[in-house]
């Protein structure tokens, strides 16, 4: 049986360096606070505050920064913000959800942008092979651990790319009613 690492994507932001500097000043860039298990990503030094109509959140900036601005939340978070952040795959935030964010240096209108991110897998095309999946296929994981909460994700899309490395990533609702903690693996089912 073929394994993979299950990680828990906890609530955060991605932006534009146009927006960086509008949040943090000119000439800012992202500091590096901790690798992640994803080539080249990294969670930033730099957090923002998250506005909806009903309420904020304080979220971590990932880097390094892209071509748009998006804010990844679970479905709680959605609530707790009062918005309707529909399940997307990263990077498809058009007709998402609106939030304002707040930096020490300003503040940024987003007129959409905040989603909640579908589960997904992250592979190279060599882990594709081996599993006998292709970019974009939607398959199922039973999740791998010993708590009495055993589940099967289903709807998980897989990604392929020569820039991934091989790790599934839920929210952290997901994560909470699978009863994930530690290293937890994952295999995919038929």
């Amino acid at each position: 049986m073929k394994e993979f690492v299950i990680e828990t994507s906890a609530r955060h932001v991605h932006v534009t360096q146009e927006v960086l500097e509008k949040l943090f000043g000119a000439n800012q860039e992202l500091t590096v606070k901790k690798e992640l298990s994803q080539p080249g990503q990294f969670a930033s030094n730099q957090k923002v505050t998250v506005v909806g109509p009903k309420g904020s959140l304080s979220c971590s900036i990932l880097g390094p920064c892209r071509n748009v601005n998006q804010v990844e939340v679970s479905f709680s978070d959605a609530r707790t913000l009062g918005v309707v952040a529909p399940v997307r795959e990263s990077g498809d935030v058009l007709g998402s959800a609106p939030c304002k964010l707040v930096g020490p240096a300003g503040e940024v209108e987003l007129t959409e942008g905040v989603i909640v991110a579908k589960r997904h897998i992250h592979m190279t095309p060599a882990d594709a092979k081996e599993f006998g999946v292709e970019n974009g296929q939607i398959v199922n994981v039973k999740v791998l651990n010993e708590t009495g909460r055993q589940l099967v994700f289903g709807d998980t899309v897989v990604r392929v790319s020569e820039k991934y490395a091989l790790a599934m990533h839920v929210d952290t609702d997901e994560s909470n009613a699978g009863a994930l903690s530690g290293v937890v693996m994952g295999t995919i089912v038929k």
